[in-house]
Formats: C-alpha cells, structure tokens, sequence
C-alpha cells in the first residue's frame, strides 16, 4: 500500500510520465511553432494525444523513466561539484587568496572525493577497489599509468610556455 499520494501506481506510472511528454511536446511545439503561429490548442491537442500514447507503451515509459532516475542523480552530483567548485574558485575581495598550484590541488582533491562519495553512496565499495587494485594485471598497470602520468607532467612542464 501507498504511504503518500505520490508513491501511488497510477500517479508514478500514469500520471507523471503523461505530465513530463505531454509538457515537452507541448513546449517544442509552442517553440517551434510546427504547426503554425498562435495554435496553442491545436499544440494541446496534439501534445495530449502523444502523452496518451506514450502512456499506454510499457518499454517507452521505462526508459524514460530510468533516463529521469540517472538525471536527477546527475544533476545532484553537479551541484555538489558546483558548490564545491564554488568554495576554492570564488571570486574573493578580501581575505585569503588561493596561489594557482593551491587552486589545482584543491580541484584535484574535489574531483577525488566527489568519486569517492558516490562510490561510497552507490555502495560498490569493495568491488571497485577489488577490481581496480586486486586483479593479476592490477600492478603492472597502475605501475604503467603512473609512469604515464609523469611523463606527461614532466612535458607539460617543460613544453609549456614561459609568462612573460
């Protein structure tokens, strides 16, 4: 049984898919002007029929349905990038100023553990890190990319142009 009115069947699999295709259809159509200027209701007409539709097919309705879960999803781990982004590479008028290499370690260490946060909150803790680091071809490749990694450190160091 439904503790809300939202975790209701007819509401999650009826109801908002129907609002979702018929709003897009109706905004593409008002935008695009397709079938011509100033016909909102026949783009109401139009975009009614296509949610209706879209409604009634099972396999659409389940990839949009996972397309909208891996968006939200995104769109959290973006804005938790962003805010943190935010704290080291604002602009401040006064105070502490972070030097150029302090701005790059930081980003480093942002990026680090935003992966490590939603490894963490997927809960695949044990089989990434075994994957990763206890498989027969683990050492000799982490032992290949770092030596990757220093090499282009190195030329980026010593190509790169002087300031000036």
């Amino acid at each position: 049984m439904a503790d809300t009115i939202f975790q209701h069947f007819i509401v999650q699999d009826f109801i908002l898919p129907f609002l979702l295709i018929f709003t897009l259809v109706f905004a593409i159509l008002e935008k695009t002007k397709l079938l011509g200027d100033g016909k909102k209701q026949l783009n109401a007409i139009v975009a009614f029929v296509i949610g209706l539709i879209f409604v009634t097919a099972v396999f659409p309705k389940e990839v949009v349905g996972n397309l909208m879960l891996f968006l939200t999803v995104a769109l959290v781990i973006m804005f938790v990038i962003m805010l943190l982004w935010g704290f080291v590479f604002g602009d401040i008028k006064d105070g502490f100023k972070p030097e150029g290499w302090m701005k790059i370690g930081l980003g480093l260490i942002i990026g680090i553990a935003t992966i490590a946060a939603v490894i963490w909150a997927v809960g695949i803790r044990g089989g990434i890190i075994d994957f990763l680091f206890r498989q027969s071809w683990s050492s000799t490749f982490w032992t290949n990319f770092s030596f990757v990694i220093i090499v282009v450190l190195v030329l980026v160091y010593f190509i790169r142009k002087p300031k000036g």
